[in-house]
């Protein structure tokens, strides 16, 4: 049986009590190392948790809305390449299609605006 580890919010300088406002994974997720955990909201910035590592999320400790602060903890995670969790042959994912590149396009130049004359009153009756 393999061990899940903790993973915590790291660093965020002065903050405490920091709102969640995105969950990006639940239980039974697949993820890679600097994958976004959550987004947190502090009164100046927005930040992505990264995950430190890849691995199977086994359980994930808060949710929208609740105040984290550094070392709360924010997920389980079963490290890659333990435990039966993780298959040995995962089927690839479906080829996604390619991007729609559009023509290159000119560069657009300005052209001076014509000078026109002054509109000239026309004389009071």
């Amino acid at each position: 049986m393999s061990q899940a580890i903790e993973i915590k919010v790291p660093d965020i300088g002065d903050y405490d009590a920091v709102p969640v406002i995105e969950v990006h994974v639940k239980p039974g997720d697949s993820i890679d190392a600097e994958d976004a955990l959550v987004t947190l909201e502090s009164d100046k910035a927005t930040m992505d948790v990264p995950s430190p590592q890849g691995g199977v999320v086994k359980d994930v400790r808060i949710k929208v809305g609740d105040n984290v602060s550094e070392g709360s903890v924010l997920v389980m995670l079963e490290p890659a390449g333990q435990g039966a969790a993780a298959p040995a042959a995962a089927p690839a994912p479906a080829a996604a299609a390619p991007a729609r590149r559009l023509p290159p396009q000119p560069p657009h130049r300005l052209r001076p605006r014509p000078q026109r004359p002054p509109a000239v009153a026309a004389p009071s009756k």
